[in-house]
């Protein structure tokens, strides 16, 4: 089904500039735990010293557990009806605009057309660019998420929005087929797209709990969660002392950016003789509301963000791992040990393959500790995937569409060794099978393993040296279809600055 929502491209870019918009509140907001927070109890320094003792270390500091212990938890307020008009002009703007603008021919949907939709016959898989699917429809999603979750609605009420809207859209907003894939993709990654604003955008607007930088704050938190800063501007509240909500929050972010040179290879898998050079640059950081409750989801999540000139698109990965529910299983001498059900969002565009992919995961993760300053992490996961695409090259499904669309199974393993607080070791492997649902008759075997070492030169800048080994391999069922398999070698140098606060 296609989707034109305003102007495609315009629709990517907003995409990127909110995963931007989330380095720079990273980067403006660094300066923040530099300031005594009375509220939590905790001197600027000794926060400080933590961070440089600790700087890859993603448990939350002593301060976290405490003040989660007696947390507040404000009721706030439901606003329904605002939330339903924000909602519908989510549907609005977009099919007014390809009705009474574009004049799209697929705009002209009649309640015939809608009723016919209600079949479960008709619904079908569109043809849109991979792109368009993977990326434009989850962030549509969040706007659906955001307009309830911003008006004082719990995740799981702003996920029945999500999907309610992604449902409408798809039978009500154009005359063709309602599209599978797109209820999926809307769905499922508006929802990791748009929770993931709100708990940003809501640890941004928490800062200002004493007045410093209050306005920045706001214009971050506007530029990361824009349908909660225009509902804190229809409040009267913008640029003003924050309500309980945000004053509770007692969230941190980790975060390092990385920049340097990437070497590729995606033609011989030779990366070292007949690769090419290119700009290299990689955002990760880490959210955590604490360990005080593993059964709330997106208490904890990650986002890794890669870009290169090189390849054949600017964005060449987006991976976003969050958790869903959870509990501790038994704690040892040197280890805890956890049990965890996690979503997962992966999207990766480079010379060799595209490939996307949602998942749900199940993890056991054990964290163990040796002395001051070591410490090792490992974790196995495995689970279905919900829906993935999947580079076909003798496909054309429609006007644009050159990938096969499948479900299967994913599995993952890493492993974190700090020592001394000063060098990290991390080895990262992700696999999936994937089997033909739409398109050409066929499975795909996915495999990705990376192996990073840093070393912290002084205080938070560190040097970083990583290979990697992305390989797709196409098995398909006709004669005259040939298999394939796509290698993409890498090795990358870079700097890393790491942000904690």
């Amino acid at each position: 089904m296609r989707f034109t929502l305003i102007d495609i491209t315009l629709i990517t870019q907003r995409f990127l500039f909110t995963i931007t918009t989330i380095l720079i509140a990273l980067l403006s907001l660094q300066s923040a735990h530099a300031q005594q927070d009375t509220s939590r109890n905790i001197s600027a320094d000794t926060l400080t010293k933590k961070y440089q003792e600790s700087p890859y270390s993603y448990s939350p500091p002593k301060f976290l557990r405490d003040t989660l212990k007696a947390e507040i938890k404000p009721v706030r307020e439901k606003k329904f009806w605002r939330a339903g008009t924000e909602w519908f002009l989510a549907q609005a703007f977009p099919a007014s605009f390809n009705r009474f603008i574009t004049r799209d021919p697929y705009s002209y949907i009649s309640f015939k057309n809608f009723l016919d939709h209600q079949r479960f016959s008709a619904w079908d898989w569109d043809d849109n660019q991979f792109t368009t699917n993977q990326i434009d429809h989850p962030f549509h999603g969040q706007i659906y998420f955001n307009a309830f979750r911003s008006n004082g609605y719990n995740f799981y009420q702003s996920t029945l929005a999500t999907l309610a809207g992604s449902y409408i859209w798809e039978t009500a907003g154009e005359t063709q087929h309602p599209s599978i894939n797109d209820l999926v993709n809307t769905s499922f990654g508006g929802v990791l797209l748009g929770e993931m604003m709100h708990r940003v955008s809501r640890n941004i607007l928490a800062r200002s709990r004493h007045g410093h930088n209050r306005i920045g704050n706001e214009i971050v938190a506007t530029m990361v969660n824009p349908v909660n800063g225009l509902n804190r501007l229809l409040d009267g509240k913008w640029g003003k002392k924050i309500d309980d909500y945000y004053e509770a929050d007692s969230s941190i972010i980790s975060a390092e950016v990385n920049a340097g040179i990437r070497r590729f290879d995606a033609k011989d898998g030779d990366f070292l003789n007949k690769g090419k050079n290119a700009f290299y640059g990689r955002l990760r950081f880490v959210y955590s509301n604490g360990e005080h409750n593993y059964k709330r989801p997106f208490d904890q999540f990650s986002v890794n963000l890669e870009l290169g000139n090189g390849d054949s698109t600017f964005i060449n990965a987006v991976n976003v791992h969050a958790l869903l529910y959870g509990a501790k299983f038994f704690k040892s001498k040197r280890g805890d040990h956890y049990g965890t059900l996690n979503a997962h969002y992966n999207f990766y565009n480079n010379d060799a393959f595209f490939y996307g992919a949602q998942s749900l995961n199940y993890t056991w993760l054990s964290e163990f500790k040796y002395k001051k300053g070591n410490r090792l992490n490992l974790s196995v996961g495995a689970g279905a995937i919900v829906l993935g695409a999947v580079p076909d090259p003798y496909l054309l499904y429609g006007a644009s569409r050159n990938y096969n669309y499948g479900s299967g199974a994913s599995y993952r393993f890493k492993g974190e060794l700090m020592l001394l607080n000063r060098f990290l070791l991390t080895a990262d492997y992700n696999g999936a099978i994937l089997y033909t649902i739409s398109g050409t008759d066929s499975y795909y075997v996915l495999h990705g393993l990376e192996v990073q070492g840093s070393l912290r030169l002084y205080k938070r800048w560190s040097i970083n040296l990583s290979s990697g080994y992305f390989n797709l391999q196409g098995h398909f069922k006709a004669n005259q279809y040939p298999d394939f398999n796509r290698e993409y070698p890498y090795g990358s140098l870079s700097i890393g600055y790491n942000i904690f606060f």
